[in-house]
């Protein structure tokens, strides 16, 4: 199990997640690990800076996406085809560019609230226009409204930007449902943009289903975006993959100007190829820290902040908690920043469902988690 570095040592770096607020805030906010870099990417980093491999991507190298394409397969039994992939810079240029390409003017994209925030971005960045179908909650889990997508497809949405597994709440959309909307979507003649980039940090007890591989219609019709960035701590390096299966988004893919690859960074594909190959222990190790973090977090909550209530995720390293009972107003982030020095993420950023929630970050060690609890229970007091 990875233990993350101390706080003296965080303190020192100069990303976002470190240098936006104060010392005396504890920032459990953007999505950045506290984890050290795993030993080989590090060694593969210092290499290329020792050979002064600091130029442009070759966009003939193709050994990240292999690199990805094999991990794919050892992991969730899907074998992506290098020709198919693209690179780029992230996965949000992933999600603009296609949608670009795919919804005429005004088009309407389906998105599914509470969800990652820049994806109400993404859609009108793209020429698009937001239509939001919201996940079903039941008060126990969360699923998507397949019935309410086909309602908005039917009146006129070209598709679906799908976030799986699904932030803020650590939904893995299950093989069925995700057959279930592409069947949908294949009905109405639109598409489906897949953000999988939590995808390799899935829990224990939960498979995680790529979008393109669950039907043939998937396959014609869906484009994923791919990435090592949250699953080994690489998004100031900045690769992305764009995944076909098919010709009709192969072609889309091949399309693209050159300059959306020159775009990434090479340091990135150094990292990578180094993540996806040679990193899976350090990965593994990692998911285990998350898991021992999510039940450090709920044990917490239940013994000093009952009022708070948290749904462990079945992935990634965000706990979607709703607030609502501490009287802390629509968004308790800003009162928890204001009032116990804790900097979570904003609820209602994740659209009108996030009202009295804070997604907060746990991808640190479980003294951070214990001490930010202790503040927020404080604040309650």
């Amino acid at each position: 199990m990875n233990e993350a570095d101390p706080l003296e040592s965080l303190r020192r770096r100069t990303s976002e997640k470190w240098a936006r607020y104060p010392a005396d805030v504890l920032p459990m906010f953007v999505a950045e690990m506290d984890f050290p870099l795993a030993p080989e990417i590090k060694a593969a980093l210092r290499e290329a800076i020792e050979a002064g491999d600091t130029g442009y991507v070759n966009p003939r190298d193709t050994r990240a996406a292999a690199a990805f394409a094999g991990f794919a397969q050892d992991e969730w039994g899907w074998s992506p085809q290098v020709h198919r992939m693209g690179v780029t810079t992230d996965v949000s240029v992933v999600v603009v560019e296609a949608l670009r390409r795919l919804i005429p003017p005004g088009g309407g994209v389906i998105i599914t609230p509470p969800v990652y925030p820049p994806f109400f971005a993404f859609v009108p960045e793209a020429g698009g226009t937001v239509v939001e179908v919201p996940l079903l909650d039941d008060g126990t889990a969360y699923a998507l409204d397949l019935a309410g997508i086909d309602r908005a497809m039917g009146a006129g949405a070209r598709g679906v930007l799908l976030c799986n597994p699904h932030n803020p709440v650590g939904l893995v959309h299950s093989g069925e449902q995700l057959a279930e909307l592409s069947a949908i979507v294949a009905r109405h003649g639109g598409f489906v943009v897949s953000d999988e980039i939590h995808a390799p940090l899935v829990h224990g007890g939960h498979v995680f289903t790529p979008y393109l591989t669950v039907s043939s219609e998937a396959a014609e019709h869906g484009i994923a975006a791919e990435s090592g960035s949250k699953a080994f701590n690489l998004a100031g390096l900045k690769t992305a993959f764009f995944v076909a299966s098919a010709d009709p988004m192969t072609r889309l893919i091949t399309s693209l100007p050159e300059e959306v690859t020159f775009r990434a960074g090479l340091f990135g594909l150094i990292a990578t190829r180094a993540g996806f190959s040679e990193s899976r222990d350090w990965l593994r190790a990692t998911v285990a820290a998350i898991e021992h973090n999510v039940a450090v977090l709920a044990e917490l909550l239940a013994a000093s902040l009952p009022a708070v209530r948290f749904r462990r995720p079945d992935a990634s390293y965000l706990a979607w908690l709703d607030m609502s009972a501490l009287g802390w107003g629509d968004d308790p982030a800003q009162f928890a920043l204001e009032h116990a020095k804790v900097a979570l993420t904003n609820g209602p950023a994740f659209g009108a469902q996030g009202a009295g929630h804070a997604r907060m970050n746990i991808a640190c060690s479980p003294e951070v988690i214990s001490e930010a609890v202790a503040r927020l229970a404080r604040a309650a007091s």
